[in-house]
């Protein structure tokens, strides 16, 4: 069962997929424009989401050792022209200060495009001895890079995340903390967003400015082009090496740590929005809606229908939901069904004087319309049920579209047509820069996301004709 499209304000997603989503973006009221091009408001409806994105990521990230801190906004330019491979990959994006307090500054400021360089200048003074490793830090905080396009969650002049830094004594070590975190990563995709993601280790070209690997979480969207949605790093000894990091070890020699960092972003809810909504807005996963379930009276003025209402409404909220009661009289009941399915809400409960009569309340599924009829004494034990039964209903949908959007080609043309689909294409190539940016041209905009297996096995490179030695998922992404 599906949802028709009811709601007129909304452009169909078929229509024009990018105009359908700056409508859910702006009629569910999670952001507006601000007065600078790239930087949005974020709404109250709008952060509550990143907040149980947070939530569950703070629980997560601690019981991997990890402790929060902050750190300054601005990097001076000095620090940040340090690290030659980084600020080429970061300077083209960089926002700088160049006065304060009406004079200038002798070291202009970078505000920050990502914190490598400001946890480096950190550790160089707080580590002395194998003692003091491993570090695991967090920072929740916001980043500038100045984009010449963009669109909100997905690519902003300015977003918000976590970014975490930590340092090892041992290789083996911090990739380990790469992995881990990476599958982190992924448990928050199956857990909390019902979103599938493919995770892998990103090919050179595609590797973070500074790192000597990358590894992605990659999800796919309704209009078949992949979003990158976090990543992890082994950063190696570079940025160590480069600041002036190293500790006295145990064998009474100074060594310099491994490093790694790993984050995801508010481009999460650019993905919420584009795995689960459809032509009527939103569709959220219960366990990141800011509300799980909203009680519409039918005929409120009606004897006992709305303290049937409200009675329903303290029963969930001991059960830990997050439930409203919408008994604005200002607006039809019907007016209210189309507002509530636009802004994404799970489950909808009516109840009207018939329904009280036989001592029932109508139950409706956002994720497909699904009505069900239950009797209001077993709402305390159907309704959490009933919202895991909808999450794992979202997740198995979005799995089944993504498994049903992956083909293999064997050549360039095989490639074009399956990215013309939509969706991912695996396809076996050398694994070289150049023919990567030659596939990319090709292919009007196609990219490798993550590396699917290393071979050797007598395939050879579409493109420059050498053996290849990865297949690797190509896809036009955001």
């Amino acid at each position: 069962m599906e949802n028709a499209k009811k709601n007129s304000a909304i452009t169909s997603r078929d229509a024009d997929f990018a105009q359908w989503y700056t409508d859910v973006c702006r009629k569910a009221k999670l952001m507006d424009y601000s007065s600078v091009k790239g930087f949005i408001d974020y709404l109250p409806y709008g952060y509550a989401i990143w907040e149980e994105i947070q939530n569950y990521l703070n629980k997560r990230f601690k019981e991997n050792g990890a402790e929060n801190v902050y750190l300054p906004l601005v990097i001076p330019m000095s620090l940040f022209n340090i690290e030659k491979e980084h600020v080429e990959g970061f300077a083209p994006e960089a926002l700088i200060a160049t006065h304060g307090g009406g004079k200038e500054l002798d070291d202009p400021l970078v505000i920050r495009p990502t914190s490598e360089i400001l946890f480096s200048e950190l550790f160089k003074h707080t580590i002395s001895s194998y003692r003091d490793l491993p570090i695991r830090y967090n920072q929740w905080c916001n980043v500038v890079r100045w984009e010449k396009t963009t669109r909100p969650f997905l690519r902003g002049s300015e977003f918000l995340w976590q970014e975490g830094h930590c340092l090892f004594v041992s290789r083996e070590e911090a990739e380990e903390n790469v992995r881990r975190m990476l599958d982190v990563y992924d448990d928050l995709g199956r857990d909390l967003l019902a979103i599938p993601f493919l995770k892998g280790r990103k090919t050179k070209h595609e590797t973070f400015a500074g790192a000597v690997a990358t590894y992605t979480i990659e999800a796919l969207m309704h209009d078949g082009k992949a979003l990158q949605s976090g990543t992890t790093h082994y950063l190696g000894t570079g940025f160590a090496e480069a600041y002036g990091i190293n500790y006295l070890g145990k064998n009474n020699a100074l060594e310099v740590p491994h490093q790694t960092s790993w984050g995801v972003s508010t481009r999460l809810l650019g993905a919420i929005i584009m795995v689960h909504g459809d032509d009527n807005g939103l569709s959220l996963p219960p366990l990141v809606a800011p509300i799980q379930v909203v009680i519409i009276p039918i005929r409120q003025q009606e004897p006992g229908v709305l303290e049937a209402c409200r009675s329903i409404e303290e029963v969930l909220k001991t059960k830990g939901i997050r439930v409203k009661v919408d008994d604005d009289d200002g607006h039809t009941p019907g007016w209210k069904f189309a507002e509530y399915e636009m802004k994404g809400i799970p489950l909808r409960i009516e109840v009207g004087p018939r329904d009280l009569a036989a001592g029932n309340a109508v139950l409706t599924k956002r994720v497909n319309g699904e009505k069900i009829t239950a009797s209001i004494a077993q709402i305390e034990e159907r309704i959490p049920s009933l919202l895991n039964e909808i999450h794992r209903d979202m997740y198995e949908k979005a799995s089944k579209f993504l498994a049903e959007h992956i083909y293999d080609a064997e050549s360039i043309e095989e490639l074009k047509n399956g990215l013309e689909k939509g969706g991912y294409v695996r396809m076996a190539y050398c694994g070289e820069e150049e023919c990567e940016l030659a596939i990319k041209e090709i292919t009007g905009g196609g990219t490798a996301r993550c590396i699917y297996k290393e071979i050797d096995d007598g395939h050879v490179c579409p493109i420059c004709g050498k053996p290849a030695h990865i297949v690797a998922y190509f896809a036009k992404a955001y």
